[in-house]
């Protein structure tokens, strides 16, 4: 896929996250901002990233490199792993989990790619779940709180 076909798509999607993302409401009104500024945001971030993408090499004519099917694919059965599991490990585990097999997809060495795992899905629980207050699923680690 060249870069202007995924700055094409990324457009696409940051559009469609911020038509969704609109009219998001809470209930009852517990902080100023409001639920809709968090998918608001991230599309605001997607669409410069996919505007960079289709605009950085415009004149460009080079050809798009070859698409490693095999890797591609295995890297969706990881995410809709990672999405089924994500409750019953919990956030921290399966995390961690996904993080070691897409770094190992990429050639990060295992030693690497478990410590990164690990670090990675704790600091993130850290800031989602305590600093940000989204409350994220234990899973297995229920025990420890």
């Amino acid at each position: 896929m060249s870069d202007r076909t995924l700055g094409f798509c990324a457009l696409i999607f940051a559009a469609l996250m911020a038509w969704f993302g609109h009219d998001l409401q809470a209930p009852f009104s517990y902080e100023p901002v409001g639920p809709r500024a968090f998918p608001l945001l991230i599309a605001l971030i997607v669409a410069l990233c996919g505007a960079w993408l289709l605009f950085k090499n415009w004149r460009s004519t080079k050809q798009a490199p070859h698409i490693d099917w095999p890797r591609l694919l295995l890297m969706v059965v990881y995410v809709f792993g990672y999405a089924l599991l994500f409750e019953w490990l919990g956030f921290i585990i399966a995390t961690a989990i996904v993080t070691v097999l897409i770094g190992r997809l990429f050639g990060g060495g295992w030693g690497k790619m478990i410590i990164g795992g690990i670090t990675m899905s704790v600091l993130f629980f850290l800031l989602f779940d305590r600093a940000l207050d989204v409350v994220l699923p234990l899973g297995l680690l229920e025990f420890l709180s």
